[in-house]
């Protein structure tokens, strides 16, 4: 195998953060600008002070603020590019045929689900990854938003940091309408129930992303609104005020009614029943999306038709 070339920055470096960077959270900052850089490594050197901001410790979910200055120290760093990453050939096969929307702003595509929105963590691509490689020719792709690997659905791609900006403005603002389609174990009684409880993430020995129900957290609402009753599990539409990770599946489970096919926070029997009949995967859906364009203001609605093999399982279902 090629080993590849490193090249490490004997310096201490410090950046001063300008408006193409204000409002964006540490960590994603100083995953594009130290490309090649495990995030596992860039979170550590968080942890541990290596990084500063304005000479003081912050988490890395602190959001730049337009002329803090940035410490970053000597770090040894893989060059990659696009070029020499390698992406799944079905990966770059979906995304040509999944595209919902294009403009010269912004990309909005149906993921697939089984694939990662980025590389990472074990993961050696993903999403975005596999759009840079089939679109050299574009200088900028950003994830404005992500999406569980599991999850399909729905999912912005900026082509323009003065888009991705828009947008993630439009996200913090509450003014991007998110829904998605769950199937949940059990009877969901209520028609419409609104769930307002604090999420606290944290990671498990093997740096997995948990995240528990805690009053120590960020505060998360979503809305549950049943669509339909089967005899074993209930079809919702769930609707996120806010962005939490994994907010929809621990909310679910809170309830007491998990995501069918959910292994981190889904009940174990369910999902075997399930996985004998040959579906293995989380019920979790983005179906639509909601926003203003950027650009003209003009009012976008985007759906994400429902994948073959969601709508097998619910055909076999017997509905009440």
């Amino acid at each position: 195998m090629k080993s590849t070339p490193e090249q490490i920055n004997p310096q201490v470096q410090w950046l001063e953060i300008t408006d193409a960077n204000t409002e964006q959270r540490l960590d994603n900052f100083l995953i594009s600008y130290l490309k090649g850089v495990p995030k596992t490594r860039i979170y550590r050197m968080v942890r541990k002070g290596e990084v500063r901001v304005n000479k003081g410790r912050v988490d890395v979910s602190y959001k730049l603020v337009l002329g803090d200055i940035v410490r970053i120290p000597p770090v040894r760093v893989a060059e990659k590019n696009a070029d020499n990453i390698i992406v799944q050939p079905t990966l770059k096969y979906s995304l040509e045929n999944h595209i919902l929307f294009e403009d010269d702003g912004f990309i909005v595509l149906n993921k697939p689900s089984g694939f990662a929105v980025h590389g990472g963590s074990g993961i050696s691509s993903g999403v975005i990854e596999a759009l840079r490689q089939i679109r050299p020719q574009q200088k900028f792709l950003e994830l404005v938003h992500r999406l569980d690997k599991e999850t399909s659905g729905c999912l912005l791609i900026a082509k323009k940091r003065s888009i991705l900006k828009i947008l993630h403005e439009l996200f913090r603002g509450s003014d991007i309408r998110k829904t998605y389609l769950a199937l949940l174990v059990g009877q969901f009684q209520r028609k419409k129930q609104l769930v307002d409880v604090p999420l606290l993430k944290h990671a498990n020995n093997d740096l997995e992303r948990m995240v528990t129900v805690s009053q120590a957290g960020k505060s998360a609402e979503t809305l549950f609104t049943r669509l339909q009753k089967y005899q074993d599990v209930t079809l919702v539409q769930a609707a996120p005020k806010t962005g939490r990770t994994h907010q929809i599946r621990v909310h679910a489970a809170w309830l007491g009614h998990p995501i069918v096919g959910d292994d981190r926070y889904g009940d174990n029997e369910t999902n075997k029943a399930f996985k004998k009949r040959g579906y293995k995967r989380l019920f979790l859906h983005a179906e639509q999306l909601q926003f203003a364009h950027p650009v003209t203001g003009q009012a976008l609605h985007f759906t994400a038709p429902l994948p073959d093999d969601l709508k097998a399982l619910l055909d076999h279902e017997k509905p009440l």
